[in-house]
């Protein structure tokens, strides 16, 4: 069981910047959204960003320390959560900073594992403590994320049904797809899986299984995998499923998918804050 919830919100929102511009926006979201972290876009009378109801399923969960994963210039979430590198107080959580550093000779950080490897140097205690990783920019229920703070099993992800996202499948086959075993333990995870390599990646069900980007981690195993991730030759990024598949490699039966069957709201395009204002408008309601 862990306290501790890492949230990423250092990527450059690069797809969200560069999408086209839809109706039904106002002038302040399109410019929020072409100039600022996804996570960070206003809702509502009050415009608090809609991280404000990832830490609120996050508190609801049970989850008590946050780490926040920011980029090198981190005013405007400073701005919202407090100026303080460590232990803001926040609706009754306890939230801290820590930087994804961008190496010379690049424009943008260097992926997902690398900003968990610079948050557990940043935070040694993490690297003997557990804890849970999500994306910023997705509304995870808090039924999910209670979950993988509860899980008995030292490494573990919410293994999402791919039939219950409310997704296209153009948009889903970018998902990483994950093969699990009949106890439910990871054998094989791959991001945005090519299509003649899809059927190999049923359960034993019949169901595809998708990652939403939402993981709890033992601190003390699971650092050198982040630590010594090696760059995807094609992304050119150090990524979460990169680490986990050599975890696996080392440690076969040794990492739990937990079944999932729900939609999860994602922001990736100007599109999306349509579809996740009118899900926060039903959530309020």
């Amino acid at each position: 069981m862990t306290k501790n919830l890492l949230i990423l919100a250092a990527g450059a929102s690069s797809r969200m910047k560069n999408s086209k511009e839809v109706e039904g926006l106002s002038k302040r979201e399109i410019e929020s959204a072409n100039t600022q972290s996804k996570a960070l876009i206003g809702y509502g009378d009050s415009q608090r960003p809609i991280l404000d109801f990832l830490l609120q399923h996050a508190k609801k969960a049970g989850y008590q320390k946050i780490y926040l994963i920011v980029g090198e210039q981190a005013e405007a979430f400073q701005s919202f959560y407090g100026t303080s590198k460590e232990d803001n107080h926040y609706n009754g959580l306890l939230l801290s900073y820590a930087t994804q550093f961008i190496p010379k000779g690049r424009s943008k950080p260097y992926g997902t594992a690398d900003a968990i490897y610079q948050a557990m140097v940043q935070y040694p205690n993490l690297q003997q403590e557990s804890f849970t990783v999500c994306n910023c920019d997705n509304l995870y229920s808090v039924n999910a994320m209670k979950a993988l703070r509860e899980t008995t099993a030292k490494n573990a992800f919410i293994a999402y049904d791919r039939d219950g996202l409310n997704f296209s499948l153009e948009r889903i086959s970018r998902f990483a797809l994950v093969r699990l075993t009949a106890n439910q333990d990871v054998e094989d995870i791959i991001e945005k899986p090519k299509e003649d390599q899809l059927d190999t990646y049923r359960d034993a069900h019949g169901t595809f299984r998708v990652s939403m980007n939402i993981f709890t981690f033992d601190g003390a195993s699971m650092f050198p995998y982040f630590k010594d991730c090696p760059v995807h030759p094609e992304r050119d990024e150090k990524e979460i499923p990169t680490a986990i598949r050599n975890y696996c490699r080392d440690h076969p039966n040794a990492f739990k998918g937990i079944p999932f069957c729900e939609h999860v709201p994602d922001l990736t395009s100007k599109e999306d804050i349509k579809i996740f204002k009118k899900y926060l408008d039903n959530y309020s309601s």
